[in-house]
């Protein structure tokens, strides 16, 4: 057993060198498939000595369950926004303001670095290890994202050198909390957005919203798979360890592992900084990540503790902004374009022209009122802005300039994919195609058909929908019922056992609930608990079909916005083919009990579950809640009779146990539904 503890304590010690030459220096000394050979011995030790893995192994970036929500995080030092200079005279005034504090007359140190469009994150390392992640929040507390943190490759799980062994001085501290961002290359998000597109998602804004997106995703896999980098810039509180400058602080984490933006730099006094902010707001578009400025901090830690802080940012710092970028060009057309969930939204097409260095032909336009607002024609000569954004957006028109023979712009109201029918719900801004079997909506309500929740087709993943929908074996969510075994065998990377497997699955899945095919037909508004409140109502399809909206608006939870939903959806001839088309295909219904019939023991309370179940899963539980008349809320409020909290419960149960709602473990949960 010592000898596989050596061997599994070697390869770590090197996947983590080899993982800092590749992420953080940029500099390999292995190939890729050198370093998945290392990797993949490490999982198989791994997994053949469980014992043995600990939280810091390189195999433990993925792998938690999804989270239920958020924690939050307090910081020991506030992270503190920053004071903008919005031009050269500014960053001076800075300066002047700095010496008059200091009562210096001479050149202040500073140390200046670009200021990415990324999102502010703090770790803390605890002897050497990652152990927490955390947003910036408000600046004092920020919610606990370690676990998507620790699926970033740049951001080391364990510190390079072994703490309390002072090797040349790079031991690394017993405690240490450092500030970075994360953030996504230009290239990484063109490759991400084209992904996604491909996959019938709509794509990120810019990479900074991607960034934020893949950070917020409670399912640490999702955040995972996304190409997001990191720098450290700041470091926070410490223990066993100080620092006299702040760029001696930058060279310490460099040899802890942690990477450092290779293009900050130190000066002595501000005209090299004012020469350093000209240079990095011409060359901007050099760099391979967006930067929308640059950030200008005193060097000397004693200084900055003499300067001070206002309420909400730093007298030591100040962040120097770029000028927007802009151009003028012309609206060659308008375009309604048609997203997976039936989103249409205009598109501007424009004359091509560049804007700081990338050549734009297009612009989103949001919606029909962002169009009615800014009154953008074809035709129309339109102020268009970067700013950091890689979709631009039109700023205004030049009305000036607008030709004589032009009319507003109005969304179609027939889908322009499939000539269904386009509707805006009241209360939305959003306008959408109502025709479930709308090509350009296809493969997402495919996968939404076919998911766990819904009819729970094992083995129709996102990957094999792609393929049966671009040969054309797909053209709804109803052609699942007659795919033939032989058409599925032919396809890529299937072959006749998984085409056999694929064929039971959906055999067996046939039979199902009322609630689960409303589910999985995507209603608009209509969710699993509407799902199953409908289909207790009506007992059958056809009953729910024919519902009127004043039949549907009186029931208890479905109100006017459902209604106005559920009758609209009914009312496609589209919709009513694909439902035929179903049943036809032997889709069979199984009628619910009663309303009167279920033992109501849970009527009319509303329970919230927080933490991990351990005897039944938490759809269980929800299920059941519901099927005795109950209500299972996804938040505490006043309304909230009982909370089932189990281990792991965090603000929910707190914010329970503030209102003073009862709350139950899992056990009392059971005991109490038995009855």
């Amino acid at each position: 057993m010592a000898n596989i503890r050596k061997l599994i304590a070697d390869l770590r010690r090197k996947i983590g060198y080899h993982n800092y030459r590749y992420h953080v220096l940029d500099d390999p000394e292995i190939s890729d498939a050198e370093y998945d050979d290392l990797f993949r011995k490490l999982q198989k030790l791994e997994e053949d000595h469980p014992e043995l893995v600990t939280p810091d192994s390189p195999t433990r970036r993925v792998g938690a369950p999804p989270l239920e929500e958020f924690g939050t995080v307090t910081h020991r030092v506030p992270m503190l926004s920053l004071e903008n200079a919005m031009n050269e005279e500014e960053l001076r005034a800075f300066d002047e303001r700095t010496k008059r504090t200091l009562g210096s007359d001479s050149h202040v140190t500073y140390v200046a670095e670009p200021k990415l469009d990324g999102v502010a994150v703090e770790l803390v390392y605890e002897d050497g290890m990652l152990v927490n992640g955390s947003t910036r929040g408000d600046g004092i507390t920020g919610e606990d994202i370690t676990q998507n943190l620790r699926t970033v490759r740049s951001i080391p799980l364990r510190l390079h050198h072994e703490v309390g062994k002072p090797t040349d001085g790079n031991a690394g501290p017993p405690w240490v909390e450092v500030r970075g961002e994360v953030f996504m290359e230009k290239d990484a998000f063109v490759r991400l957005n084209k992904g996604r597109m491909d996959e019938g998602e709509p794509p990120f804004a810019n990479p900074r919203n991607a960034a934020a997106g893949s950070l917020r995703q409670l399912d640490s896999s999702i955040t995972s798979s996304r190409p997001l980098k990191f720098f450290c810039y700041e470091m926070g509180h410490t223990e066993g360890f100080s620092f006299s400058t702040h760029w001696d602080a930058l060279q310490a984490v460099k040899r802890w592992g942690l990477p450092v933006n290779p293009n900050i730099e130190v000066f002595e006094g501000i005209q090299p900084v004012v020469e350093y902010f000209r240079k990095w707001e011409k060359n901007r578009e050099k760099l391979p990540y967006d930067i929308d400025g640059v950030v200008i901090k005193v060097n000397h830690l004693a200084y900055r503790d003499l300067l001070g802080i206002r309420s909400r940012s730093p007298r030591w710092a100040i962040a120097g902004k770029f000028k927007a970028q802009q151009a003028t060009t012309v609206v060659e057309d308008i375009e309604a374009s048609v997203g997976r969930t039936g989103a249409v939204t205009p598109v501007a097409h424009l004359k091509p022209t560049n804007v700081g260095g990338v050549m734009v032909s297009r612009a989103t336009l949001h919606n029909q009122d962002e169009i009615d607002r800014k009154d953008v024609r074809i035709g129309d000569t339109v102020l268009i802005q970067r700013a950091g954004d890689v979709i631009p957006k039109v700023v205004k028109v030049d009305l000036d300039k607008r030709p004589r023979e032009t009319g507003r712009y109005v969304l179609p109201s027939r889908c322009p994919v499939c000539g269904g029918e386009v509707a805006r719900p009241a209360g939305e801004a959003v306008a959408r195609c109502q025709n479930v079997a709308c090509p350009a909506q296809l493969k997402g309500r495919i996968a939404h058909f076919a998911s766990k929740r819904a009819m729970d087709i094992e083995g129709l993943g996102t990957k094999l929908i792609d393929q049966l929908v671009d040969t054309g074996l797909l053209l709804s969510f109803a052609d699942i019922y007659t795919l033939k075994k032989e058409d599925v065998a032919s396809l890529e990377r299937m072959a006749d056992k998984s085409a056999q497997n694929l064929m039971d699955a959906i055999e067996t899945r046939r039979k199902t609930t009322l609630a689960r095919f409303l589910y999985g037909m995507g209603i608009r508004n209509v969710g699993e608990h509407l799902a199953q409140v409908l289909a207790r109502r009506f007992q059958t399809l056809d009953s729910l079909m024919e519902a009127d909206f004043d039949h549907l608006e009186i029931i208890d939870e479905v109100g006017p916005i459902v209604a106005e939903s559920v009758v609209r959806f009914f009312e496609s001839n589209e919709n009513r083919r694909v439902i035929e088309q179903c049943l036809d295909g032997g889709v069979e219904l199984t009628v619910p009990e009663k309303e009167e019939q279920v033992p109501r023991l849970l009527a009319n309370k509303t329970l919230v579950f927080t933490g991990a179940l351990e005897k039944v899963t938490r759809h269980e539980a929800q299920d059941l809640v519901e099927k005795l008349g109950g209500h299972a809320a996804g938040s505490v409020s006043k309304k909230t009779d009982y909370v089932v909290a189990g281990p792991g419960a965090r603000s929910k149960l707190k914010r329970a146990q503030e209102l003073g709602i009862p709350i139950l473990s899992e056990e009392e949960f059971l005991r109490m539904v038995e009855g």
